[in-house]
């Protein structure tokens, strides 16, 4: 009788392409087949248990089996299971949430725009930048400004804005025009003697120049994630997006915040624009909005910019632009319902209180040996692994010790992800309890501590 669980393995091989992946080791390797959940817990086809500290990625903020979102969306599919917004048409379902998520966004936020993902929201965005200055009869304002490190998805246009090199290399890309800031993470860029606030005013300030250097009637957009995710859970220095918005208020440029990963309480508040006094005439969102029980996303837009969209239309006969998936009753209905469970089950105030014990476990690796930098804030973080803690010497990049803790991890049940720079990211579904925030970083430590020891000999 044939194993069916070889067989799966040996079926994933033949015909899956898998994404971020070196495709020519996965033909070694085979796939590591997650086949069910329970609360911050996921189980493989081998009968393993892992804690799921990455939330899947990034997104499964309410774990992996909370039943309201099931029954959501089977009462959804048995009402209506799709319908579209094109042409005046609408569903019960995308208007209610459209409606919940302007009035529970930051101030000055008047429509939201349904998409499907955050690399979508952000390629929307994007767009809405041209259309909004064309509309202004400013053609040549389309520059977009995103920052070295930054992550903001892979499509054309949003990899485009993905600053790391896995995701643009062999893709032609950046293939708008982008401008790349300096990356605001004062640990690894900070110059020797300069203080936080001096780092942040010379990297605002080589950010100025670069708008004058470029024309500002060229440039558009600022494109920013509160914390930044992938590319190493980097917490901005304080006064950063303050002094940041100084500069493009000045040069009348747009602020979007790119809150993929920071919406819906990852920070500790609903929105990491909340968390860092950011002022957002465009937000995107996706990941948490559904608990990532449903693939949906969102564009939230100021009212100034929905009045230019409306003149736009009057202009052009149509907003031409949408999606066919685009505010889907069935993702819609579970969107809700996960908004419906923040709110009932108090959700931020959770994230708040188990986010001391968080930072306390997360901050104890700073005395570690292997550590450099223990950075965090409401339920995501980061280690940032050195060889020389004094200097900051990192490893030989060939040592990848990110990837070796990763993968120690996962001997010890623990499911994380290697980061740009040598690090691993924590960032576990927002319903994890304060016993389960110290039985992670047990297994944080166990792992830690033996690629520390594999390194030493």
């Amino acid at each position: 009788m044939s194993n069916p669980v070889q067989a799966s393995a040996d079926s994933d091989k033949k015909y899956v392409v898998h994404p971020y992946t070196n495709l020519s080791g996965h033909e070694d390797v085979g796939p590591f087949t997650i086949v069910g959940g329970e609360g911050i817990y996921v189980d493989d086809d081998q009968g393993n248990r892992f804690i799921e500290a990455l939330s899947g990625l990034w997104c499964t903020s309410l774990g992996f089996s909370e039943s309201r979102l099931v029954d959501a969306a089977i009462k959804q599919f048995n009402k209506l299971p799709y319908s579209h917004l094109f042409g005046h048409r609408s569903t019960q379902p995308a208007i209610e949430l459209s409606e919940r998520l302007v009035k529970m966004a930051p101030e000055g936020i008047s429509r939201a725009y349904l998409v499907n993902s955050g690399s979508e929201a952000v390629d929307s965005a994007i767009k809405m930048v041209w259309y909004y200055n064309n509309v202004l009869d400013r053609p040549k304002k389309k520059k977009i400004i995103s920052r070295k490190r930054a992550y903001h998805g892979v499509t054309v246009a949003a990899g485009s804005l993905t600053a790391l090199p896995y995701a643009q290399d062999g893709f032609d890309l950046p293939a708008i025009d982008t401008l790349y800031c300096a990356t605001p993470h004062y640990y690894r860029y900070g110059e020797n003697g300069e203080s936080e606030t001096e780092f942040t005013d010379r990297i605002v300030g080589e950010l100025e120049q670069q708008i004058i250097d470029a024309d500002p009637d060229t440039v558009g957009a600022f494109f920013a994630e509160p914390v930044m995710g992938a590319g190493g859970v980097l917490i901005p220095p304080k006064g950063y997006f303050e002094k940041v918005q100084a500069v493009l208020s000045k040069y009348d440029i747009l602020m979007v915040a790119d809150e993929v990963i920071c919406g819906f309480g990852r920070t500790g508040n609903m929105w990491g624009c909340d968390t860092y006094n950011i002022k957002p005439d465009m937000i995107t969102c996706a990941k948490q909005l559904s608990s990532a029980y449903q693939p949906i996303g969102a564009v939230l837009v100021s009212d100034k910019m929905y009045s230019a969209f409306v003149s736009g239309s009057d202009q052009h006969g149509i907003f031409g632009t949408g999606n066919t998936y685009g505010g889907h009753p069935v993702a819609s209905a579970v969107a809700l319902e996960t908004l419906n469970i923040y709110r009932d089950d108090k959700m931020i105030e959770h994230v708040q209180s188990v986010s001391k014990t968080f930072m306390r476990r997360l901050n104890e690796f700073e005395s570690h040996p292997l550590v450099g930098d223990a950075r965090g804030v409401g339920l995501i973080g980061a280690l940032e692994f050195v060889k020389d803690k004094s200097s900051k010497e990192q490893y030989p990049v060939t040592d990848k010790v990110g990837v070796q803790v990763m993968n120690a991890a996962r001997k010890h049940g623990l499911i994380t992800r290697a980061l740009p720079g040598d690090g691993i990211a924590i960032c576990p579904p927002l319903i994890i309890t304060d016993a389960e925030v110290n039985e992670m970083f047990n297994r944080y430590k166990l792992a830690v501590d033996e690629v520390y020891a594999n390194m030493r000999a």
